[in-house]
């Protein structure tokens, strides 16, 4: 299922739905993904300054790919509430 994610915070969010709909632990998919535990976390509570590096790598640990689209008329409010 696509989910629109628009700040930090909502990637982080959707991020962490998929990993745990898959039933995998932080530490886990940060061993997949070749990065700290401590990494995933602050992605997944929507750490602002992350390396795009490190969210590809995240990406690609979780089987999920990056899709760039115009953005949709709704608000980032709107957005909120689908979550």
């Amino acid at each position: 299922m696509a989910q629109i994610a628009r700040t930090p915070k909502q990637l982080g969010d959707a991020l962490r739905r998929h990993r745990t709909h898959i039933g995998l632990s932080q530490s886990q998919v940060a061993a997949k993904a070749g990065l700290r535990q401590a990494t995933i976390s602050q992605i997944e509570n929507g750490h602002d300054a992350t390396k795009v590096e490190t969210i590809c790598a995240l990406l690609a640990a979780l089987d999920l790919e990056l899709t760039v689209a115009p953005r949709s008329k709704g608000s980032s409010q709107d957005i909120e509430d689908i979550f």
